[in-house]
């Protein structure tokens, strides 16, 4: 019967054990206390505690940690109330600090964020604090870091998410805007038409240049082609001259060659005296060598036309 009470003790301890073993996980961290009093730090991996006389009093995340704050109506230098919102982006480095020196940290930072953009907000005015968003982001990261370091969080980043101005100003940023939309669509425009113009006026340079290279082209194949048909008729030409000369030299190669006599040397200049009369000449001089020889032929002629119309009448 004492088997019962041992079992009992020793599934009590064991589930004692199991329920003081803590695995901590990655990125992090238990803080721990030693009857009420800080004790360690837990990082990752397998720790076990002392029952009834250690306690884990906070469990805390490593990671990097984003809070959005609602808008805050602030007021600027030329007294224009906006509403502006922002965004944190904090880690905590040291879980002590974190667990011991600061009750709600969250809500600390919140009203240190709306404070700090309360002041550097009323040193600018309207339209530089529209158009100073990072130098604001970054007066603010280095303003809250530096007062949040005592409690273990950095401050890595804040972003103002949202600038609202008031609904009169939003009217007017409106027709500005609109009407600065209206000017860039005008210049492009005017500059397109301009291009446009550009275009078509090189278009047309190109063109008549393109035809005055044609016509150029085509003059200069045209006088190359009277030139060649110059040539070609000239060469034409010397060609029957020269067939012309040669004849001839072979005529009087062939004619010296024969030994003609007085004779046939004065009927062949009656020929050459004929060819002259048909020409244009209205007067003729003919030698006296040629006289006698000129009568001898004038009277052959007469007594073959005299005796030519005989066979006419026999074929009657």
């Amino acid at each position: 019967m004492y088997w019962i009470p041992i079992s009992a003790v020793i599934i009590l301890l064991a589930v004692l054990i199991i329920a003081n073993v803590h695995i901590v996980q990655q990125s992090r961290a238990y803080v721990v206390e030693w009857l009420g009093q800080f004790h360690a730090v837990w990082n990752q991996g397998p720790h076990v505690k002392v029952p009834f006389v250690m306690r884990v009093v906070k469990k805390v995340s490593l990671k990097e940690q984003v809070a959005d704050f609602p808008p805050q109506p602030v007021i600027t230098k030329d007294n224009v109330t906006m509403q502006i919102d922002t965004v944190i982006y904090f880690q905590i480095t040291d879980p002590k600090l974190y667990t011991y020196n600061i009750e709600h940290p969250m809500s600390a930072i919140e009203n240190l964020t709306a404070t700090t953009l309360r002041n550097i907000i009323g040193d600018m005015d309207l339209e530089q604090s529209l158009t100073s968003r990072d130098i604001i982001n970054s007066r603010m990261r280095s303003v809250l870091d530096e007062a949040t370091d005592p409690w273990g969080i950095k401050v890595n980043r804040v972003e103002l998410k949202n600038i609202i101005p008031p609904k009169d100003i939003q009217n007017a940023m409106e027709k500005q805007m609109k009407a600065e939309r209206e000017r860039r669509e005008a210049v492009l425009q005017a500059k397109g038409q301009k291009e446009s113009q550009v275009l078509v006026a090189e278009g047309e340079k190109q063109a008549a240049i393109l035809r005055a290279d044609a016509a150029k082209e085509a003059a200069i194949l045209k006088a190359e082609g009277e030139k060649e048909a110059r040539i070609m008729a000239a060469t034409a030409e010397a060609e029957a001259i020269m067939k012309v000369q040669t004849a001839l030299a072979e005529s009087l190669r062939l004619l010296n060659e024969a030994a003609p006599n007085d004779q046939v040397v004065k009927l062949k200049a009656l020929e050459a005296m004929q060819k002259i009369a048909d020409g244009k000449a209205t007067k003729i001089i003919i030698p006296s060598e040629l006289q006698g020889l000129a009568g001898l032929a004038a009277s052959a002629k007469a007594v073959f036309d005299s005796e030519d119309p005989a066979p006419s009448r026999e074929k009657k």
